[in-house]
């Protein structure tokens, strides 16, 4: 039809018969649902978890899952949304664009998902990103933080909910280029967040009158860094600032610490996620970003900590941190624009999302956040840390120095980079 509006089942049964001529229906790995619907109930919203479970950010990808789940938990105790209770599946997405886009591509065709939700690794979300868009899937991106994707990545089927390199080097680098020195390496992870978040982090130096003078890339899934170490020892930078993330970064971390090289030079490591933290707590050092910290002296974070343990009482982590932080506010939300919308008609939903305004109280941060509507990236508080000297229990690892407020963080190049395809150039449903 000429509007762009098509029948979902159409979408579906074409989509999975193409597929399945061109035997790419398989599909591998564990596989998880849990299923709510009983006989006389309404047809229940089904949501796909498309969260790594293995790879360089399977920690952190079930972290992920455990926030969304809680939130999920919250709206069916009180008979779900619109009187349909959620209904969720997921399977390991293995750190593996591949493998994301047949997750993605099952959940859509065979188990009529309407939304998606879950990615740490950014390759992984843009694979997921073009299954998505084919169908009008509305798809989550939680915890991906390359710039590429609210900039030239974006998607009007996609919101973006972590805070991105950009933000992240706007609230460290300038500052740290005055106090600290003008002469900075980049240690770079060899894929696409790497590479964005290392190129805002060049431009944020350069504009604060520092220079670069070396970019080390670093393959994934590097676990010796001697050769990396060993040239940083040589050039004598006053900091290094890496783009390296995952199991990469605890490895790093601790070969730091070893070589004693995590006084001088001077560390920031852009973002650190609380699994990785929590996987390697003594390597800890440098200074870094977040979202959200479980100590905030902010109202309603205690309560949440409390639900989030009660939840999970035997996971392997005993608080929540930013990764499951996201996963939670980024599900939390779309049911409630599935309830503002009345309906999960997708267009209506994408609508409601990208008005999206939330209270500084809501977020448990120290700034009102917002969706952006241009970029589809949720703008809100960037935090600076670095390890706690004094704390006051084994969980506090972070000290926060510092919160910057999103106009100040804010990515203000993604807009130009991001062209979101026209309301009527969406697949339209409602299931």
């Amino acid at each position: 039809m000429g509007n762009g509006k098509i029948s979902r089942r159409k979408l579906i049964k074409a989509s999975a018969m193409s597929a399945a001529l061109a035997g790419t229906v398989g599909f591998f790995g564990p596989f998880q649902a849990t299923r709510v619907y009983a006989q006389g109930q309404k047809k229940p919203i089904k949501i796909g978890f498309t969260c790594d479970a293995s790879g360089q950010y399977g920690d952190s990808g079930q972290d992920d899952l455990r926030g969304a789940q809680m939130a999920i938990a919250e709206f069916n105790a009180k008979g779900g949304v619109l009187g349909r209770k959620i209904e969720w599946i997921t399977a390991d997405t293995e750190t593996n664009p591949a493998t994301g886009s047949r997750v993605a591509e099952r959940f859509i065709t065979r188990e009529e998902c309407g939304f998606l939700i879950g990615a740490v690794h950014s390759g992984v979300a843009n694979a997921i990103t073009q299954v998505a868009a084919k169908y009008g899937t509305l798809y989550l991106n939680t915890n991906s933080s390359a710039p590429s994707e609210a900039g030239e990545n974006c998607n009007r089927i996609k919101f973006v909910w972590d805070g991105n390199g950009t933000n992240f080097s706007k609230a460290t680098v300038g500052n740290a280029v005055k106090s600290v020195g003008k002469n900075w390496i980049l240690l770079t992870n060899d894929y696409v967040w790497g590479h964005t978040t290392s190129a805002a982090t060049k431009a944020q130096v350069e504009a604060s009158g520092g220079r670069v003078v070396d970019n080390l890339l670093v393959p994934q899934n590097t676990r010796d860094f001697t050769s990396y170490l060993l040239k940083i020892q040589q050039a004598k930078p006053d900091v290094v600032a890496t783009a390296v993330g995952g199991d990469d970064i605890k490895a790093l971390r601790a070969q730091v610490a070893q070589l004693k090289l995590d006084g001088k030079p001077a560390w920031i490591n852009n973002q650190q996620d609380w699994p990785d933290v929590w996987g390697a707590p003594d390597s800890l050092f440098g200074v870094f970003g977040t979202t959200w910290y479980h100590k905030l002296p902010l109202p309603g974070v205690a309560e949440f900590v409390k639900k989030w343990q009660a939840a999970h009482p035997n996971g392997p982590i005993p608080v929540p941190g930013n990764v499951s932080y996201n996963g939670y506010m980024a599900t939390r939300e779309l049911l409630r624009a599935i309830e503002r919308a009345g309906g999960t008609n997708n267009i209506k939903v994408i609508k409601e999302l990208e008005g999206l305004k939330v209270s500084a109280g809501e977020r448990m941060q120290h700034f009102d956040a917002y969706m952006d509507p241009v970029t589809h990236q949720m703008q809100q508080t960037i935090y600076l840390a670095r390890k706690n000297a004094k704390p006051a229990d084994k969980t506090d690892l972070y000290e926060i120095i510092s919160w910057t407020e999103p106009k100040t963080a804010m990515d203000d190049g993604a807009a130009a980079k991001c062209k979101l395809a026209a309301y009527e150039q969406v697949p339209t449903f409602e299931l």
